[in-house]
């Protein structure tokens, strides 16, 4: 976990949280897919890697009562705890890896833009599984965005993992059934173009 975590604390050390290449004012695409998913908002949400991202504050607005957000960058989790003030404590905050972490209990949406595509090796993508099983009953949805086959081959100075919906539902197993999916061109705030891809499952 060490390097991981290094590596992500170093990012969020050197860098303002609207000059990450992956900053979202409102994280749009995410919040429609979810309301989508759910438009009962006393549904549990977890964003996996979530860090600094504003998609919690959209959800706090929307009415969502059950939200918890995951990273494994305990200064990312600040950002958007000073960011929300008071509010910060309707959210639980889980600081942990997710290819280590034991679920403490499930939830009925998992959100994840862009942690899945950072697992390069089968045995981390193997240990993802097994945490989103844990964590998710049968009828949860599955909201999981990743580089789409056109998109970047590095982010953050990493290698990543590109996905279809296709390829991405048969890597997560027969527990899931890819119910829908989406697209979107991200715009970084150095004006360059990142192509994702949005899937839509269903936890069988």
């Amino acid at each position: 976990m060490g390097d991981v975590r290094d590596h992500w604390e170093k990012v969020y050390a050197e860098k303002a949280e609207t000059a990450v290449s992956w900053y979202q004012p409102h994280a749009a695409r995410s919040l429609e897919v979810i309301e989508a998913a759910s438009p009962d908002h006393t549904a549990g949400v977890i964003d996996v890697g979530g860090g600094a991202s504003t998609l919690v504050d959209d959800l706090i607005a929307q009415g969502y009562i059950d939200l918890t957000v995951l990273d494994v960058a305990a200064p990312a989790l600040e950002r958007p705890k000073e960011r929300l003030g008071p509010a910060a404590a309707r959210v639980n905050w889980i600081v942990a890896d997710i290819t280590m972490w034991s679920p403490p209990r499930t939830w009925h949406i998992w959100h994840d833009r862009a942690v899945f595509h950072f697992l390069t090796e089968s045995t981390q993508q193997d240990a993802y599984v097994s945490a989103l099983t844990k964590a998710t009953a049968v009828g949860a949805r599955i909201v999981i965005a990743t580089f789409a086959p056109d998109g970047p081959n590095r982010c953050s100075g990493l290698l990543v993992q590109r996905n279809s919906p296709a390829t991405l539902a048969a890597r997560l197993g027969g527990h899931f059934e890819l119910i829908g999916q989406a697209k979107e061109i991200h715009v970084t705030p150095r004006g360059s173009e990142q192509r994702f891809c949005y899937s839509i499952l269903r936890r069988r």
